[in-house]
């Protein structure tokens, strides 16, 4: 035999060797945690898991973390509800008493927390390079951290990390649902790099290389199909807008197990703020979003200096910006600084502010206060922070992409509720619009981006996730 013979037979034998360890270890996990739940099975109640490592983040994500644990409790109240976090800072009493402060939802404390200590593996400031395939892995490091503490009879993942859920479905054997706010990844996603357009997940240096632009093509084909595996492993995929339901069951291609959900929003409280607005007070331009680089809040500095140049002077002096948001990690800290030096840079700074982690009642304060909303995200999933300012009597500007495009703002003549914009120039424009036009034509406004807003109540979304994962509890089965 020559000595590539010799190699590739060893190659071959390690490989064998490795296949064959990997799946002994699987099929030792399996039996082993087919074991506990047997154990567990004299328990009365069915236990149900809600996987979010980030529940004390304070964002949208987390309304729906919370009124989806208020639905399953109110509905099945003799369930066991175990929220898997990585917030390992804050205690269950902290997490609770924030849950109320910022949306104003009070949660039993019956709901129980297994604390995660390996968060730090679904961070992106760990994989510097594919960002994707790294979070994805250290995802299900975190899950078997996950299973491991508490293996439930219901797994429902809130936060997008679609590779925990072959862990709970093969080898926990729980039903498992999933509620996916955005796809990892996407034909969009794919556009961008093949066009070889610089944005916040695809570098300038990529970008300005056709061969790793190439290779990032294939990187992403390689990962859209690992992640259309474990996406398959759920008994319920629940979807939060029209453009991530396309690209899913594109993805997924489960389209009869695939529900729209509507995320939930506080449009009852909202609505019931005055919508006149004092003509003679500063016009307040209010921004709702956690602070990350793919809230594009760059555009917005942009989009005031675009105004400055477009308005009166005396007009401008009245137009104020307001952004309202969270930071999670120092990363977000740090991109929040980027932003105010921006504002430095643009010479914008005294139009300005910041409102950080603010209450419920601080962030409606906001609400009643404001006159336009503003919102630059591309590809935005839903947008629950666009349809609370609709809610609330503020003119909406957002972004012509995504859900807020595909469900949210109405731009034709008959029954325009908002307006739509691509860049700062066509941003700026709209606001000046919007600040030109006659009390009439904004009072129609203001009442039919209220009354739009209905279909995405928190009564509503109660009504959708339930419906969706009642078959999963053992009294709900059909036959």
């Amino acid at each position: 035999m020559t000595l590539f013979s010799y190699i590739l037979f060893f190659v071959l034998t390690c490989c064998c060797i490795f296949v064959g360890v990997f799946v002994g270890l699987l099929l030792f996990a399996k039996l082993y945690f087919k074991r506990r739940k047997l154990l567990a099975s004299g328990n009365p109640g069915v236990s149900v898991g809600f996987f979010h490592p980030y529940c004390n983040a304070g964002a949208g994500g987390e309304r729906v973390l919370w009124c989806a644990v208020l639905a399953v409790r109110n509905k099945f109240p003799d369930a066991k509800i175990v929220i898997y976090t990585g917030d390992i800072d804050a205690s269950p009493q902290d997490i609770l008493k924030r849950t109320e402060q910022r949306f104003n939802m009070k949660v039993p404390e019956t709901v129980e927390f297994v604390y995660l200590q390996n968060r730090k593996w679904v961070e992106s400031k760990m994989y510097p390079v594919f960002t994707l395939l790294g979070q994805s892995l250290g995802s299900v490091i975190l899950g078997f951290e996950a299973i491991y503490a508490f293996l439930p009879d219901i797994y429902i993942d809130t936060m997008g990390y679609a590779f925990t859920m072959p862990l709970f479905s093969y080898l926990g054997g729980c039903k498992v649902a999933s509620y996916t706010h955005y796809p990892v990844i996407t034909s969009d996603m794919l556009k961008r790099v093949s066009r070889r357009v610089k944005s916040y997940n695809n570098e300038s240096f990529i970008a300005r290389s056709p061969f790793l632009s190439n290779l990032k093509i294939i990187y992403y084909r390689i990962f859209s199909w690992i992640y259309s595996f474990v996406g398959r492993s759920a008994d319920v995929i629940m979807v939060n807008s029209s453009w991530t339901e396309g690209h899913i069951n594109s993805l997924w291609c489960c389209p009869l197990k695939t529900f729209r959900v509507y995320p939930p929003c506080d449009v009852e409280d909202l609505k019931l703020i005055p919508l006149s607005r004092d003509a003679n007070k500063e016009k307040r331009i209010v921004s709702i979003g956690q602070f990350r680089p793919e809230k594009d809040h760059v555009l917005q500095i942009k989009t005031m200096f675009e105004l400055r140049q477009i308005l009166p002077a005396e007009v401008w002096s009245s137009v104020k910006l307001v952004l309202v948001g969270s930071t999670r990690n120092k990363d977000d800290e740090a991109y929040l600084k980027d932003i105010k030096d921006l504002c430095l840079h643009c010479s914008v700074e005294d139009n300005v502010e910041f409102k950080i982690n603010v209450s419920y009642t601080q962030l409606k304060a906001e609400y009643e206060k404001g006159f336009i909303g503003l919102h630059t995200m591309w590809n935005e999933h839903f947008g629950i922070g666009i349809v609370e300012c609709m809610a609330a009597g503020l003119i909406m500007v957002a972004h012509e992409s995504g859900g807020p495009k595909l469900d949210i703002i109405e731009t034709s003549d008959t029954s325009r509720n908002g307006f739509l914009a691509t860049d700062e120039r066509e941003y700026a424009q709209c606001i000046k619009a919007i600040l030109c036009s006659d009390k009439s034509y904004i009072d129609e406004l203001q009442r039919r981006a209220r009354s739009s807003t209905d279909r995405f109540s928190t009564q509503r979304f109660n009504e959708s996730f339930l419906q969706a994962i009642e078959f999963l509890f053992p009294s709900n089965k059909k036959s």
